[in-house]
């Protein structure tokens, strides 16, 4: 089942280039994975979802899908919900309508092939087929300097990885399969002083893909200069790989490598939350507020991780990475098809030159005002439950004789980003919607009912998930 939800996109994709009806042959494909994902979720642990097909001998290489346990399911449930809001909302040019559509069935099956392999090299591989789009869209149909910011993502993660695949590598070469099943299998094998070693390129290459700080600038530039279902996409899936990879590879195989690492990704991750948090208030558009909001938020996922390396038998910080992981993905692809509707109904998104778009269009302000409150961490949507479990699982091994830990000592630093979100969100929509309305929002249409159901099937996730966490967490026991 596993290898349909993988390559209906890329079948998809080739119906579309043999001239099947764009738009009608990308959201088929899309709902019909959206079901499929939702049966997933549903049936996981049945065994028609492995699948294995031998593609080289020596070394042994297989074309491989699985569901090991419940964080696979949920990265899946996110690519198929997200994938059908970007799909929904593309809008192309005239003649453009095969690459806008294609890009974003590609995008999807990369990030679903990397979350579904069980096999290294695929694993790999499907990410990296995903960036490809990814490239090409912001360099051809990107606003802005989307030139520069083409140039700018393709070198810092071509980069990252190069540095990823060389310690991927090392570590096949040093557990002797390419089979991540049976390489989780050989934990604790591995020599401490070469843990360290492949820990500082895992860290360094899934971190960059990831936007960990410093290895952050390409990130807010590209989503601010990409079509809005491309930063929907890499912003809200394919990002969350790197994560995905820490948490699925790195952390059973190199427990002592990454003690090693721990206190400068401490560092690392508050500069993610604070000192990115401090240049997401600076800026002066939306689009580039939401792309560095997006790297912002980061930092909270890798507190989870951090926690986690500290403490392996943290009950409370994977499920807490993953949850985080699924809301933000939700969250910033909602804020980021929203902004494209405020783009299009008003001809910009610098803050200077909006004001009282509520009044012009308010089901657009109460969409995006539940967007902003999803990001802030309001209770009752779906980030909510994310933070506080991140911040819960860095407390789990607090004992007050001994004093604050590193990981404790973080977490205190770390929870003024949530007032960071809260001063820069507020502030962008009180600049967007509120006040007297300007020459770009007095005759602004409000969305249509069409343009609102991409933004409602990302509402409906937030707000399940928000509401009743345990829909997610059941699947992480």
């Amino acid at each position: 089942m596993l290898p349909i939800l993988v390559f209906l996109p890329i079948v998809a994709f080739i119906a579309i280039l043999l001239r099947a009806p764009a738009r009608f042959t990308a959201v088929a494909a899309s709902v019909a994975n959206l079901a499929l994902g939702i049966y997933a979720a549903a049936s996981w642990q049945n065994e028609c979802w492995n699948f294995s097909l031998p593609v080289l001998e020596k070394p042994a290489l297989n074309l491989a899908f699985g569901m090991p346990d419940g964080m696979s399911v949920v990265m899946i449930l996110l690519s198929v919900i997200v994938t059908l809001a970007a799909v929904l909302t593309t809008k192309a040019p005239a003649g453009s309508e095969r690459l806008h559509y294609g890009s974003s069935l590609l995008i999807s099956a990369g990030a679903l092939g990397a979350f579904a392999s069980t096999d290294l090299f695929f694993f790999y591989a499907f990410h990296e087929l995903a960036l490809i789009p990814t490239f090409i869209m912001i360099g051809l149909f990107g606003r802005g300097d989307r030139r520069e910011a083409a140039w700018k993502i393709t070198i810092y993660l071509g980069v990252g990885s190069i540095v990823l695949l060389a310690g991927l590598l090392w570590l096949s070469n040093l557990t002797g399969t390419l089979d991540m099943t049976k390489m989780i299998a050989t934990a604790g094998t591995i020599d401490p002083a070469a843990q360290k070693g492949i820990a500082a390129l895992l860290l360094i290459g899934f971190g960059t893909l990831v936007s960990l700080f410093p290895f952050h600038s390409w990130a807010a530039p590209a989503y601010a200069s990409a079509p809005a279902p491309v930063a929907m996409l890499h912003a809200g899936v394919l990002k969350k790989f790197g994560l995905y990879g820490l948490l699925r590879i790195a952390i059973p195989l190199l427990p002592d490598g990454l003690q090693a690492w721990l206190t400068p990704l401490l560092v690392l991750l508050l500069g993610n939350i604070l000192w990115v948090g401090l240049v997401t208030i600076s800026q002066k558009r939306l689009d580039g507020m939401l792309g560095n909001s997006s790297v912002m938020h980061m930092g909270y996922i890798f507190l989870a991780i951090a926690a986690l390396i500290a403490m392996p038998s943290n009950p409370l910080a994977k499920p807490a990475a993953v949850l985080l992981m699924f809301a933000h993905g939700i969250s910033i692809a909602l804020l980021f098809c929203l902004a494209d509707r405020i783009e299009r109904n008003t001809g910009s998104l610098d803050f200077t030159d909006l004001g009282g778009l509520a009044k012009p269009a308010p089901a657009l302000a109460f969409l995006f005002g539940i967007g902003a409150m999803a990001s802030i961490g309001l209770p009752g949507l779906a980030n909510f439950a994310g933070e506080v479990l991140v911040f819960l699982s860095s407390f789990q091994n607090y004992n007050g004789t001994n004093g604050l830990s590193p990981v404790e000592i973080t977490c205190i630093l770390a929870i003024w980003g949530v007032v960071i979100s809260a001063v820069y969100m507020l502030r962008a929509y009180r600049s967007v919607f509120h006040g007297p309305t300007v020459k770009a929002t007095a005759n602004a249409a409000d969305i249509t009912f069409a343009e609102r159901i991409p933004a409602l099937l990302l509402i409906l996730a937030l707000l399940a998930v928000g509401l009743y966490p345990n829909l997610l967490l059941n699947l992480l026991k």
